[in-house]
């Protein structure tokens, strides 16, 4: 399964750097659901919120207990 990113979720490294505050606060509004992070073109790493974390981390819980009934 690809993940595919939009074009204005891509940002350097770099500019991430330069630019925390504004990007963060795209991700904290709404205005963008994850800044993907490229370094020396490659996908390095993914910022989400924290709400969106949390969400993401409840669901596996969920899944693994799943799992580990469908394991006995």
């Amino acid at each position: 399964m690809a993940t595919t990113f939009s074009a204005d979720e891509i940002v350097s490294a770099t500019e991430v750097v330069r630019n925390f505050s504004s990007e963060l606060k795209a991700l904290t509004s709404g205005k963008k659901e994850k800044v993907v992070i490229v370094r020396n073109n490659r996908f390095e790493a993914v910022m989400i919120s924290l709400e969106k974390y949390e969400k993401m981390s409840e669901a596996v819980s969920i899944l693994e207990k799943i799992y580990k009934k469908t394991k006995k």
